[in-house]
């Protein structure tokens, strides 16, 4: 047992408050950890835990501004008896009293548990595994992938479900929380108005991370997080509002507040925490050499959404050349991560739909700005990289919409050419409330656009079976959110063949 070995621990003392004191003897209640648990960004050799000090998140009564000590255990077996480290994190108020704790000296590939203890009081156990080594060759990931969890409109269901299923990994790939305000006859209410302090979005991923659904998903596994537009606000496009008279200043100071409040609720490293308006997200993830993935931000570098944003017909302004979506420097971090790679699927974690849907039945056509028709040269410069390179097994997961998509990618003018890549797009876990197979539409949206191969819009998320030689998405649906008890159904299952880019329904 290694006490507090290989873990890096923050903030430290230079950053705590001014005038925050270290209090030992601080009492907090049975339940120092209203909050839940979650592990994130596993390594072979270790993870970020996460926790925050909060017993009532739906409370207005503060924790006081006070450093609290806080232990953290990670153990071989769930009841704590081979502690493998240990160690004593700060919590304080300038941090609203959150813990990051990143361990390392782990083994690879295989599973931990882990535990905070703070004034007396103990959280609930929560679960990661360590990636096997860059160079191992494992013959199975179990992982989901999830998207837009609105809290008012419907609940989260569809994690008490994904909780009980066996996984190694989840993702979530943005609109954790919304920044709107409160509104009446809902299924749910958020607090407050409009979120635009600091105390607002802290208060507001407090209430989501209040519910028993969404913790108890984190608590199975380590989650590798990115975001939206929505964990700041609505339609971002880097420095740009999609309201017309917002000052820019306070604009960037509302998206500090956000990215601040971000990092403090997600298990996110050090190497993630912001500065000021400013936040690297964007990052890399590896499950040997089965599975590489990198973790986009189609949201903080991007230029305006063009044409005006909505449904449009392609434009001069979404074909010119400086249209960008990641940005020059996560662009060229892609390319050269896909070019180094030796996994056998090379996958992009993002946000929004990489698929050149036609939207408008009929001779005219209409595709989404604010997704990557919007910025089509750079969209055709990754689709044409896949191809030229020969990159092995490109798979697209993408969230954003409420509805799940298959989508097969192709380069060039001919969206239904053979394809270099499979983007499987996932709905919402509660966005847009209760849902529906809405057949009609998925028969038109198929008819126009041969390369879509399965549209749905109920709620759920996407499962997925990764091997050397197939990639199985399972797309796990719930019928209604605005009630509980909903059952989970599989509405569709569709694999890629190892070496053969597209879907096939199974």
């Amino acid at each position: 047992m290694a006490a507090g070995f290989g873990a890096v621990l923050w903030p430290t003392l230079s950053t705590w408050t001014e005038g925050a004191v270290l209090n030992r003897n601080y009492r907090l209640g049975p339940n120092p950890f209203g909050l839940g648990v979650a592990a994130g960004d596993p390594q072979p050799t270790g993870a970020v835990l996460w926790t925050r000090i909060l017993p009532d998140p739906l409370s207005d009564e503060p924790v006081e501004p006070v450093a609290i000590p806080v232990q953290w255990e990670v153990s071989h077996d769930e009841k704590f008896s081979k502690i493998m480290q240990k160690g004593t994190a700060v919590a304080t108020p300038d941090m609203a009293h959150a813990v990051h704790v990143e361990v390392s000296g782990l083994d690879p590939d295989r599973w931990y548990f882990y535990r905070f203890l703070a004034s007396g009081g103990a959280s609930r156990t929560g679960r990661f595994r360590t990636m096997p080594r860059p160079e191992a060759l494992n013959n199975r990931l179990r992982m989901a992938f999830a998207s837009c969890q609105h809290f008012e409109q419907g609940l989260f269901t569809a994690y008490d479900h994904m909780s009980k299923e066996d996984l190694d990994l989840i993702f979530h790939l943005g609109d954790y929380i919304y920044e709107y305000k409160g509104k009446d006859r809902l299924v749910r209410k958020h607090r407050g108005n409009e979120i635009e302090s600091i105390e607002d979005y802290r208060q507001r991923h407090a209430q989501y991370k209040s519910d028993e659904f969404l913790q108890a998903a984190h608590a199975l596994c380590p989650w590798i997080v990115t975001w939206d537009d929505h964990e700041f606000d609505n339609n971002c496009a880097g420095y740009i509002s999609e309201q017309k008279d917002v000052d820019p200043a306070k604009f960037l100071d509302r998206r500090a507040n956000s990215y601040r409040a971000y990092y403090e609720h997600m298990p996110l490293p050090r190497a993630c925490l912001p500065e000021g308006p400013h936040m690297a997200l964007y990052r890399p993830a590896t499950f040997g050499r089965l599975a590489d993935f990198s973790v986009l931000d189609t949201r903080q570098y991007r230029s305006d959404q063009p044409c005006g944003d909505g449904n449009k017909p392609p434009c001069p302004e979404s074909l010119s050349p400086s249209q960008t979506m990641l940005g020059p420097a996560q662009e060229k971090w892609l390319a050269q991560r896909l070019k180094a790679s030796s996994s056998i699927w090379n996958v992009l974690a993002q946000q929004v739909m990489m698929g050149h849907v036609d939207r408008k039945a009929g001779e005219e056509v209409a595709y989404s700005m604010d997704q990557w028709p919007g910025y089509e040269v750079e969209r055709q410069r990754i689709l044409g990289f896949f191809d030229r390179e020969k990159i092995s097994n490109p798979i697209v997961l993408t969230g954003d919409i409420h509805s799940n998509w298959v989508n097969n990618l192709a380069p060039g003018q001919d969206d239904n050419a053979q394809p270099v890549a499979t983007e499987f797009v996932v709905t919402s876990i509660s966005s847009s409330g209760n849902g529906s197979q809405n057949l009609k539409y998925a028969q038109t949206v198929q008819d126009e656009n041969p390369f879509v191969k399965f549209y749905n819009a109920e709620r759920g998320y996407v499962s997925c079976e990764i091997t050397p030689k197939s990639w199985t998405s399972n797309y796990q649906v719930v019928e209604y959110v605005d009630k509980p008890g909903a059952p989970l159904v599989t509405r569709a299952s569709f694999a890629v063949e190892s070496g053969k880019a597209g879907a096939q329904k199974m």
